[in-house]
């Protein structure tokens, strides 16, 4: 269903018993709600949490900001690097976060666990540090804070990254090779073992919104937003950190750095974990966060 949400429509999946405690899930980068496993969404909902799911802005069904173009992801590093206070983005991860919090409003949800993937881990942070009252507790998952220092990505997950990132696929099979080479290098050994299910998801996934205009302006709002740690250092409320210990695209130190930079922070490493969900882990990511959640609403 479509909903008003900081001004824009926002597509969202509302999944279990409206009068349970809410879980909002916020997915990554460039990826729509039907990423977020049904085995997951179910197995929150039988642990007794309504699920919310949404796509982004300028993906899946939400609004895409048409004719508004976003920088050269190279080009923003380097000008961000030499003049850090400018904006070249057309929009931040703030404004994301906006989003989120708009979503809560449209379901008339006063308060929600946020549970962060990765980019929605970066937009999880903001949510919980400026609109604490909204939040009864935060889990970012293979996330990071962006701060200096931190490790990068492995050198070809970067280097396929910005190929992706600047790529101007002029068909859906184009824009489906490269999001399967991509997907390859950072998946868990299992994600790898299921390259049919990879290309079965993405392919729903195209024939639900096929917009490869997005991913450049996602990108370009991470790069603008910068370090947060400043903004996790404000975040008081009960944080658990998940990170799959074989992320090649976000290593395990940037979950770490964290949940150092929160107060009382824990963190959690799932071995066998890249920077994917895969099915073997479902039932101990859903065990970890409904406890977590469970444990901050009993606090």
């Amino acid at each position: 269903m479509q909903v008003i949400a900081n001004g824009i429509n926002i597509e969202v999946e509302d999944h279990g018993n409206l009068q349970d405690p809410a879980i909002l899930l916020v997915m990554g980068y460039t990826a729509q709600l039907i990423y977020w496993p049904m085995d997951f969404v179910n197995g929150l909902v039988e642990k007794g949490f309504r699920v919310v799911t949404f796509d982004n802005r300028d993906v899946g069904l939400s609004y895409k900001f048409d004719g508004v173009s976003g920088p050269n992801p190279i080009r923003q590093l380097i000008t961000k690097r030499l003049f850090p206070r400018r904006q070249m983005a057309p929009y931040t991860l703030s404004d994301m976060a906006r989003d989120a919090v708009g979503v809560l409003d449209a379901l008339e949800i006063e308060q929600a666990h946020i549970v962060g993937a990765s980019m929605g881990g970066m937009i999880g942070q903001l949510i919980a540090a400026d609109h604490a009252d909204r939040v009864l507790s935060f889990t970012p998952v293979m996330s990071s804070t962006n701060g200096p220092g931190l490790p990068g990505a492995h050198a070809d997950v970067r280097r396929v990254l910005m190929q992706t990132a600047r790529a101007k696929a002029r068909t859906p099979d184009e824009a489906l090779e490269l999001g399967l080479a991509f997907s390859s290098l950072i998946a868990s050994e299992e994600g790898r073992n299921r390259p049919e299910e990879r290309r079965a998801m993405m392919k729903l996934a195209q024939e639900r919104a096929f917009y490869p205009a997005g991913p450049k302006r996602q990108m370009a709002a991470i790069i603008d937003t910068g370090n947060l740690r400043p903004v996790a250092n404000r975040i008081k409320v009960p944080t658990m950190v998940i990170h799959g210990a074989d992320d090649p695209l976000i290593p395990p130190a940037c979950g770490r750095d964290i949940a150092a930079n929160i107060k009382g922070a824990r963190f959690e490493l799932v071995e066998g974990m890249g920077h994917d969900l895969p099915p073997s882990k479902l039932p101990e990511m859903v065990d970890l966060i409904a406890a977590h959640c469970g444990a901050a609403q009993e606090a």
